[in-house]
């Protein structure tokens, strides 16, 4: 974390450092993300935070399509090129960017502005946020290496009880994800939570 602070406490007026928080479901993310944003005050550095999650599409797009639960959840969760166009490639140099911000008590994307101030920590954090069409958008990757069983535990009983859910959609998908992009081996900094 040393490095990843010096990083940070370098970045002058004008400068827009991304950051990325990735890990598997449950390893502790946006927890981790507030104990950087409390540390970070010391430092005076406007920060923005976005979590990949509210960048979901619409259920119709991502269930119950022709392709498998696990290949729904990595490929069709979010519009992968979209997001690429229009956050990832503007996030550096657009003070102003205009996403589409998934609803989930409406299942609908709307049209959101976000403020990016012209130097801050930009901080993004989800799941599978090394992909390919998107790890070269970031200055410095954190992955949370979590268990699986750790992380199973800390979903709720109900949540628990559709294990089917689990083995056939989530655990697939990031499987395939760990094989495929090998995003501990790609991170900047590894921590095991």
């Amino acid at each position: 974390m040393e490095d990843f602070y010096e990083k940070i406490s370098t970045i002058e007026k004008g400068q827009r450092f991304v950051l990325g928080i990735d890990g598997l479901s449950r390893s502790g993310k946006s927890t981790f993300v507030k104990k950087i944003k409390k540390h970070l005050k010391e430092f005076d550095i406007p920060i923005c935070i976005f979590h990949i999650d509210d960048y979901i599409v619409e259920k119709k797009r991502r269930y119950n399509t022709d392709y498998e639960q696990w290949y729904e959840y990595y490929h069709l969760q979010w519009d992968v090129e979209y997001l690429k166009e229009n956050f990832f490639r503007k996030l550096k140099t657009f003070s102003e960017l205009t996403l589409q911000k998934y609803d989930c008590s409406t299942d609908v994307q709307e049209l959101k502005v976000v403020n990016v101030p012209k130097s801050c920590l930009i901080i993004i954090e989800g799941v599978f946020i090394q992909r390919s069409e998107w790890r070269d958008f970031f200055d410095y990757m954190i992955f949370l290496d979590c268990s699986r069983d750790k992380r199973f535990n800390r979903e709720s009983a109900d949540t628990q009880r559709n294990i089917e859910k689990f083995q056939n959609r989530y655990w697939k998908a990031e499987e395939y994800y760990l094989k495929k992009v090998k995003p501990k081996q790609q991170a900047n900094l590894v921590i095991e939570n």
